[in-house]
């Protein structure tokens, strides 16, 4: 395949709306799809100036012919997949769309209608009719279910394209999936990009950070596209070739792992400005909006501030939302990804780890509601009285843990991104990554441009800790740190997020482990593993149990 580096918009198209027949292809069925009937695209007849300006080609770059057909299409209409063809059709990009329940193609053609984009944007029931639409080589997003449903769409896809042709898979995911899948359609001469989609429904839309994977030339061919519907941050769009295979999928499950651990520990924050500070919800919001003037500024912050200053509209008391919220945190599945990659791979990660048991402690709801009657915890009074000096000190040091324990989450992140890249080969840039995280996505944050910088020096950077400026920075946190991680700990508020955070400080600055030394001699002790020495060379046994003699192995 010669693949093509550009895009330009294609010739709209000008015809009418026709009825809407009933047809639907059963995408997500595993049995072979029944015979498809013929339904008709639609479109419309208004020709509209697009009301983004799209990004030009890059010098260079082979742009389409002009054609009837549409750019690239997208399979999967919910609420996402809807967003993201939005996009792609503000964007001068003419899109086809299909989705197997005819309601959701109705729903998108309706709001490209009421947005001016209908020019731009064609529905079909039909998957020939859909595929066809395309202009060669074609491009196809799927926005679905992660697998089974992928397998399905893939399967009836495949019967429709030709050698060339390219599925882009926008879900979360599992990268090994889409390691396998790359290489079965390679059989094909079918082009396979797994690509982590970031920024929800608002940043599908609006721009998102997209982490696309896979071949090279599919990469170069969709480059111009992706560069435009991107997020679009001070350095450019966030949008970068992360590497072969499933490299992007793998790099967003790990960004939605670090997105667990900011989450929790800006939870545990919030717990203990109002359990030990006593502080009301509009107070603690007012401490968030200060923060994300700091270099605490994020998307998660900024959020965190809206919900504190939201009020409860079925109630109409005046009383704080999140305080009527169940404490019961979901979860989707990335986050134990994470977690079971990371041990996999041996990369310690546990304020990632802590945030994940804590949204399945969290769900513990009856339990913990039994437990309260049995267990018991510090004395502490039901209304904290702090003084005004008190409460600014404890805002103060929960501000530099909540720093300190981030960074610690990020680093852990992008040392399991690096371990996997070393591994597969993927040639990661873990300055290019963090780049692209600056905008769009749920993590985005101000200290990000620091992340880049400190891996634009030292590309093999061993951890983050170690940065120069990192490390000077977590040592000015480390005293309020501490207290905070004490303070709650004498007051029963649990901080796992944080504490852990501490512990993987604590023990990476140190340059022996007695704790290690101990576990290590207890295996010896019970199952003859053997040990190192610190002072010697070689390989050890000692008869612990008897003579107590060590043998060299």
């Amino acid at each position: 395949m010669a693949p093509v580096a550009g895009f330009l918009p294609v010739a709209p198209a000008t015809s009418g709306r026709p009825s809407v027949g009933s047809r639907t292809s059963a995408l997500v069925s595993t049995a072979p799809p029944a015979p498809l009937g013929h339904a008709p695209s639609w479109g419309a007849a208004a020709v509209v100036v697009p009301r983004m300006t799209m990004e030009a080609p890059a010098a260079g770059a082979t742009a389409y012919p002009s054609t009837d057909k549409a750019s690239v299409g997208l399979v999967g209409l919910a609420v996402m997949g809807q967003n993201l063809a939005l996009n792609i059709a503000d964007h001068g990009f003419p899109i086809s769309v299909f989705n197997r329940s005819a309601s959701k193609t109705r729903d998108t053609v309706a709001r490209a209608e009421a947005e001016g984009l209908s020019d731009k944007l064609s529905g079909y029931e039909d998957m020939a009719e859909f595929v066809a639409s395309l202009a060669t080589p074609r491009r196809v997003i799927m926005l679905v279910k992660a697998g089974a449903p992928v397998d399905a769409t893939i399967a009836v896809l495949r019967e429709h394209l030709e050698p060339g042709d390219m599925i882009i898979d926008g879900g979360n995911e599992f990268y090994a999936n889409t390691e396998r899948r790359s290489k079965d359609l390679a059989a094909d001469n079918l082009l396979y990009v797994g690509m982590g989609v970031s920024g929800g429904e608002d940043g599908a839309r609006l721009g998102p950070s997209l982490m696309p994977g896979g071949p090279r030339p599919a990469y170069d061919a969709l480059e111009p596209m992706l560069r435009s519907i991107a997020a679009q941050v001070d350095d450019g769009p966030c949008v970068t070739y992360i590497g072969t295979g499933g490299a992007g999928n793998y790099v967003k499950m790990v960004h939605n792992g670090i997105e667990y651990g900011d989450m929790q520990l800006i939870g545990e924050a919030y717990d203990v400005l109002k359990t030990i500070g006593g502080m009301s919800a509009p107070e603690i919001a007012a401490v968030f909006e200060e923060w994300n003037a700091t270099n605490l500024q994020s998307f998660l912050v900024e959020i965190t501030a809206a919900i504190l200053r939201t009020t409860d509209d079925l109630v109409g008391d005046g009383s704080a939302l999140v305080e009527k919220v169940l404490d019961q945190t979901g979860a989707k599945g990335t986050g134990m990804w994470t977690v079971q990659e990371a041990a996999a791979r041996l990369v310690p990660i546990p304020t990632i780890a802590a945030a994940l048991e804590a949204r399945y402690l969290s769900a513990l709801k009856e339990d913990r509601g039994a437990a309260a009657a049995v267990l018991t915890g510090p004395s502490t009074a039901v209304t904290p009285t702090l003084s005004a000096d008190e409460k600014a000190t404890l805002v103060a040091s929960v501000r530099s843990a909540l720093y300190a324990s981030k960074i610690c989450s990020y680093a852990q992140g992008m040392n399991l991104i690096r371990a996997a890249g070393k591994e597969y080969g993927w040639g990661l840039d873990l300055g290019a990554i963090s780049r692209i995280w600056k905008g769009g996505c749920i993590i985005r944050a101000v200290f990000l441009d620091r992340i880049k910088a400190a891996y634009d020096v030292d590309a093999e950077l061993a951890s983050l800790l170690v940065d120069p400026g990192f490390a000077s920075e977590l040592a000015s946190a480390q005293s309020a740190w501490r207290s905070v991680v004490t303070t709650a700990v004498n007051a029963g508020v649990s901080v796992p997020a944080m504490s852990s955070s501490l512990a993987y400080y604590d023990t990476y600055r140190r340059t022996v482990l007695p704790s290690a030394q101990m576990v290590q001699s207890q295996r010896d002790f019970f199952g003859s593993h053997t040990y190192k020495r610190l002072d010697k060379d070689g390989v050890y046994h000692t008869r612990w149990s008897s003579d107590g003699v060590t043998e060299t192995q």
